[in-house]
C-alpha cells in the first residue's frame, strides 16, 4: 500500500471510523500482552509484548538442527521448557564479571520447566551445571558437529555447541522432548529486574560474596537488577560454596519473582509495559516456534493462572564427586523417578529427592 493511500490511523481503509476499542477489550489485550512474561522469565517473569517488538526477539530453529530423532512429544498437553541463564561474557556482559572475557558462553543456570495439562500448575527441575554428565555428539547452529564425550561438566554442552547442543544433552539425560527453549542473558535479566521496580526479599542471615559483588544484611530487601543478579549468582556467601547451594537461591528468588509480578501494576501505566516488552524482547533467545511476540503470548496467555503456589521446584538429585568436591554425579535411580513423573505429568514424588545433595544452604530466603 503506497503512503497516499494508508489509511488514517483510527480508520478503516475506505475512510469509515473504526469502532472505538471497549475498556475491556483493552484490558484483555494488555493481559495477553502481560502473560508473555512468564515465559520470558522460564515461568517466573514479566514481559510485555507489541508487535513491533518482533524485530527484537532472536530465534533459533531447534526441530530443524536437532531431526527426526528425538524423543516423542508427551501425549497428555503438557509441555516442556528448557530455560537457560547464559554467562557469556561478549558485549555488555563483560562488566559483570565473573570470568575472563575470552572465556566463551556457559550455561550459568539450567532449568527445566513442565507445565502440567490444564496449565495450572508447573514443576521446575533445576540441573547443577556442575554435573558430570556424557554429553551426546552434537551440531551447533552452524552446522559444526562435536564428538560425544563423557565425564564432562553439563554446562559445557552449551559451550561447546550452543543452544542445540544443550537441549540434545537434556533429551538424552532425561529422555523427555523439550518443547521449547527460552535463553535469557546476564544483561537482561539485570534491566527486567529494573524495569520492574525490583524484587523484594527477605534474607534471613547475612550473604557476603566478593565475587558475585553482592553484600546482603539479613532482612527484607528490595533488590534492584545488580543485587538479583549477585544473588542468583553467589556460591561463596552460602552454604558449601558449591552451585547446590546457589541453586536453592535461585529456585527461592524464582518465587519471589512470580509473586512481585503479581503485584506490579503495570496495566496502568504504559510507560513501564512497553520499558519491560523492549527489555524482554532484547533479552531472550527462543526456538522458532516462539519466536513472535504473536506466538510468545499465545503461549504465555495459558500459563497466566500459574501461582507461586502451585509451582513445584526441586533439584535434579545428585551426590557429591568423591574425587572432586567441585562436581557432582547424577544418581540414576533418583533421577529416574523424576523423569518419570514429568512423563506422566505428575509431581515429583519426594522420595526421588530424597537424601540428595542440596548445598547446604539451608532456608536462606524467607517470606517478606
Amino acid at each position: 500500500m503506497s503512503a497516499e493511500s494508508t489509511p488514517e490511523p483510527g480508520r478503516r481503509g475506505k475512510g469509515r471510523r473504526r469502532k472505538p476499542r471497549s475498556t475491556r477489550r483493552k484490558a484483555l489485550l494488555a493481559t495477553a500482552w502481560a502473560a508473555a512474561g512468564v515465559v520470558v522469565l522460564g515461568g517466573a517473569g514479566a514481559g510485555y509484548v507489541y508487535f513491533k517488538l518482533n524485530g527484537n526477539l532472536t530465534s533459533i530453529d531447534i526441530n530443524q538442527l536437532l531431526g527426526a530423532h528425538r524423543p516423542a512429544k508427551g501425549a497428555t498437553g503438557s509441555e516442556n521448557i528448557l530455560v537457560l541463564g547464559s554467562d557469556t561474557r561478549a558485549g555488555a556482559n563483560r562488566r559483570l564479571g565473573g570470568g575472563a572475557a575470552d572465556s566463551g558462553a556457559r550455561a550459568d543456570t539450567a532449568m527445566i520447566v513442565h507445565v502440567h495439562k490444564g496449565h495450572k500448575k508447573a514443576t521446575v527441575v533445576s540441573i547443577p551445571r556442575d554435573t558430570l554428565i556424557d554429553r551426546p555428539a552434537c551440531a551447533d547452529t552452524k552446522g559444526d558437529t562435536y564428538p560425544a564425550a563423557q565425564g564432562v561438566m553439563f554446562n559445557s554442552a552449551y559451550a561447546t555447541g550452543g543452544a542445540p547442543c544443550a537441549v540434545k544433552t537434556v533429551e538424552s539425560l532425561t529422555g523427555l522432548r523439550m518443547d521449547h527453549y527460552l535463553e535469557v542473558d546476564f544483561t537482561g535479566f539485570q534491566r527486567l529486574i529494573d524495569d520492574l521496580g525490583g524484587v523484594p526479599v527477605t534474607t534471613t542471615r547475612a550473604i557476603h560474596d566478593p565475587q558475585s559483588h553482592l553484600n546482603l544484611p539479613a532482612g527484607t530487601h528490595t533488590l534492584d537488577g545488580t543485587q538479583a543478579l549477585g544473588l542468583v549468582r553467589t556460591r561463596h556467601g552460602v552454604g558449601d560454596g558449591s552451585d547446590l547451594g546457589r541453586i536453592q537461591l535461585q529456585q527461592a528468588f524464582v518465587k519471589a519473582l512470580m509473586d512481585r509480578v503479581k503485584d506490579v501494576g503495570v496495566l496502568s501505566n504504559p510507560k513501564r509495559l512497553y520499558d519491560l516488552a523492549d527489555t524482554a524482547t532484547r533479552s531472550v533467545t527462543t526456538d522458532s516456534d516462539l519466536g513472535s511476540v504473536n506466538s510468545l503470548a499465545d503461549f504465555a496467555g495459558g500459563l497466566k493462572g500459574i501461582k507461586s503456589s502451585h509451582v513445584q521446584i526441586v533439584t535434579m538429585p545428585v551426590q557429591y564427586d568423591p574425587a572432586d568436591p567441585n562436581r557432582v554425579l547424577l544418581e540414576p535411580r533418583k533421577a529416574a523417578q523424576v523423569w518419570k513423573a514429568l512423563k506422566g505429568d505428575r509431581q515429583v514424588p519426594a522420595t526421588a529427592t530424597a537424601d540428595a545433595a542440596t548445598g547446604r544452604a539451608g532456608k536462606v530466603i524467607g517470606t517478606p
